[in-house]
């Protein structure tokens, strides 16, 4: 078999079909959604400072593949526990294989292409120290048409809601962009905000999206690091928008705003016991 050319030659333009191409390579690879914003998008819509725009981090890039995976709701529902750490680090290190692999199936048919990690800190305390990551998977998944931010600065996308971690490509091919979603997945409901735990949410008048304490939210994961069993994912657990609601017949939120207050009142009350089960086992507390 004749080994592909990591680095042939770039062509002046891509196939008409290497975006189909890209989309069953994600599939095969294991991801679940995709997504194509050219980086013009970048500066057109001037949300994200120039410096971490992907021409300002590899001046090659023309287009931005970004690849999501889902949050599974019933683990997500269980945090803080073991089981949903677990299930984000296996998402991650998904993430990265995809982003490299895909890459270097890029490489081979002749477009550059790099991949940028899921997480760009090393841990928090130097994220406490040094914010923000050197570039927003949140933005690139918009750009893309993967979803909207919503009120709690997560993607809301339609299938997942805020369930899914994302990682980004940056390539020479020049493909065609997914349409950005226009209208605003998040109904701003706020319960994200009530129930966060760090209390990181604020509303912001005039804006869907809410005021962030970064600095709450992270002292909060490193106390939950702390007893593994982070990270928090109550913004994600909560969130009642996305299809995988009806695959896992958790249609309605309400039980949410209960657990906390019941679970105060009696810790093995019969409503949550599944809960309890898999927050209690594996983790310091």
């Amino acid at each position: 078999m004749k080994p592909s050319l990591a680095l042939a030659s770039p062509k002046p333009r891509i196939e008409s079909n290497l975006k189909d191409e890209i989309a069953d390579e994600v599939l095969r690879l294991g991801g679940n959604l995709v997504g194509f914003a050219p980086v013009a998008r970048w500066a057109d819509a001037g949300e994200v400072p120039p410096e971490y725009r992907p021409e300002a981090i590899w001046q090659l890039a023309k287009t931005v593949v970004v690849v999501g995976v889902p949050m599974l709701l019933p683990i997500v529902e269980s945090t803080p526990s073991i089981n949903y750490q677990e299930m984000y680090n296996a998402s991650n290190v998904l993430l990265d294989q995809i982003a490299f692999r895909l890459s270097l199936f890029l490489n081979g048919r002749g477009f550059a292409s790099i991949p940028i990690p899921r997480d760009g800190y090393g841990n928090l305390k130097i994220l406490l120290k040094k914010m923000p990551a050197s570039f927003s998977h949140v933005y690139a998944g918009k750009y893309a048409g993967l979803g909207t931010i919503g009120f709690s600065h997560n993607l809301i996308n339609p299938q997942y809601g805020p369930r899914a971690r994302y990682v980004s490509l940056f390539t020479t091919a020049e493909i065609e962009g997914d349409p950005v979603i226009e209208k605003h997945l998040c109904k701003k409901c706020a319960l994200c905000g009530r129930l966060c735990p760090a209390k990181a949410l604020t509303a912001n008048p005039g804006k869907l999206a809410a005021e962030f304490d970064a600095v709450a939210c992270t002292r909060h994961h490193q106390i939950l690091v702390s007893q593994s069993r982070w990270p928090c994912g109550v913004c994600l657990k909560v969130c009642p928008i996305g299809e995988d609601r009806k695959l896992y017949q958790r249609t309605n939120v309400a039980d949410y705003l209960r657990e906390a207050e019941a679970l105060r009142t009696d810790p093995r009350d019969p409503r949550y016991k599944h809960l309890t089960h898999l927050r209690t086992h594996g983790s310091e507390s």
